[in-house]
């Protein structure tokens, strides 16, 4: 185990300077910026598909068949334009960091965004109408490219910016006219460059940029991250990193995955807009946003809450009945820093292996829960990731899903039970040496 510690160690700083990089925390922070558009989209989403039975016929008896046009109207507005919002954000951020005027780069970033994407769209008719924005790479199927495009453009932007290489106006001039025009010789090369980029791809593939990164990069990442190699994955390298005090979602899902398990939701939804069923295996995505959130790190990473259980029913000992009744409230709303740090989990070898084994075990029971049918795929329907489980689970799921989380929740308390009896045991043993030396420090002052 130390030789193990010791290698892990040796790695931290590369994996650290991977998480701090540029690119990585422009993508984290930039992205953050798309969370209200999801979450105030869900509500309107959840009103569209709430699921209690009956619920469809009851209010198409009240306003009509189309009375889910509105409320699609919204999730359209907000889901299908988080691409535009995430190449914004992200190039806005990127910029930021490097201590240049943001605005103007994600500005760039989002035209350069719209030059490369194609603008016209084909009706069931095969007539081609001109002059639209398609709401099909404005959303989920262009994240990746909207990533790339942010970070690119907000390089070149903040390259020609710190090299001081602008149109510079005399002092005086106010701010916001100064910032326009120092913006004007990298947005001309940007869009320039994205001028050839949409002309070289459409003369040579035939096709956008946003259509080839999505059908080259996008759709295989989808389809591996979905997959059960993704749904062991996931959990494990976020409970692996976790461990040795590196917070793991950080690294592994704002690093990397949010935004391709989150177009796995969009893609899924996209099917039930039009009508679809979604049937695991065929033509939904099962490793989900909501996947992630709800079913492998709820309760905090670890799913520690299974633990903060049994150590409020089960521990013999003070300190540890103490910590859990202090550790339940946070674990209930998936927050576990204080069982992390004060059990503590992070660098104790002998909770290593429930602390990996719990989320990975829930994440294989999870997809097959989806893939046999128990439960049906996840749209884009989101809750915050702080909402409790079972409530979070009913509202995603249904019963079915309430019904996992509590089983899971068993699972991870009867996993972490011989690990926590071990600890528990030398507390107690502590707890009566302390007791008999009060004791006897009684009688001797007597």
């Amino acid at each position: 185990m130390a030789s193990f510690v010791e290698t892990f160690e040796k790695m931290t700083p590369a994996i650290m300077k991977f998480a701090n990089a540029k690119p990585i925390v422009a993508m984290k922070d930039g992205l953050m910026i798309t969370m209200p558009l999801t979450l105030v989209g869900s509500i309107f989403l959840l009103l569209a598909f709430v699921p209690l039975a009956g619920w469809n016929e009851w209010m198409t008896g009240l306003f009509g068949k189309n009375w889910q046009d509105p409320l699609f109207q919204v999730t359209g507005a907000t889901f299908d334009v988080i691409a535009m919002v995430g190449v914004f954000g992200v190039a806005y951020h990127y910029a930021k960091n490097e201590n240049c005027e943001p605005v103007s780069s994600g500005v760039l970033a989002l035209v350069s965004f719209l030059i490369v994407t194609a603008s016209s769209v084909a009706t069931k008719s095969g007539e081609i109408v001109g002059g639209v924005i398609p709401k099909s790479w404005t959303g989920g199927k262009g994240m990746i490219a909207a990533i790339l495009i942010g970070i690119t453009v907000a390089y070149i932007y903040s390259w020609f910016i710190k090299k001081k290489i602008t149109i510079k106006l005399p002092e005086g001039v106010p701010e916001g006219v100064a910032n326009a025009f120092s913006a004007l010789i990298p947005g001309t090369v940007t869009i320039t460059l994205s001028f050839l980029v949409y002309t070289l791809f459409k003369a040579m593939a035939g096709k956008t940029l946003i259509e080839v990164i999505y059908q080259v990069l996008q759709m295989p990442l989808q389809g591996l991250t979905s997959s059960l190699f993704g749904a062991i994955a996931i959990p494990f390298l976020i409970s692996f990193f976790w461990w040795f005090g590196i917070h793991g979602p950080a690294v592994v899902m704002n690093g990397v995955m949010s935004p391709i398990v989150g177009a796995n939701a969009l893609a899924n939804q996209d099917i039930l807009n039009a009508g679809g069923q979604l049937i695991a295996g065929q033509n939904a995505y099962i490793v989900t946003q909501q996947f992630v959130d709800q079913f492998i790190t709820f309760g905090g990473s670890g799913m520690t809450l299974g633990l903060v259980v049994a150590m409020i029913f089960l521990a013999k000992s003070q300190q540890m009945q103490q910590l859990g009744k202090l550790s339940i409230v946070p674990g209930v709303f998936n927050i576990n820093e204080p069982i992390l740090f004060g059990f503590p989990i992070v660098l104790n070898p002998l909770l290593l292996i429930p602390f990996i084994l719990v989320p990975t075990l829930s994440g294989i029971i999870t997809y097959f829960a989806i893939a046999s049918g128990f439960m049906a795929p996840f749209g884009a329907m989101q809750v915050p990731w702080t909402t409790p489980p079972l409530i979070s689970g009913f509202i995603l799921g249904g019963w079915q899903a309430a019904l996992l989380q509590a089983l899971l929740i068993c699972m991870a308390a009867v996993i972490y039970l011989p690990f926590l009896r071990i600890e528990d045991k030398r507390h107690v043993q502590e707890e009566k040496q302390a007791a008999q030396s009060e004791q006897s420090g009684a009688g001797l002052t007597l």
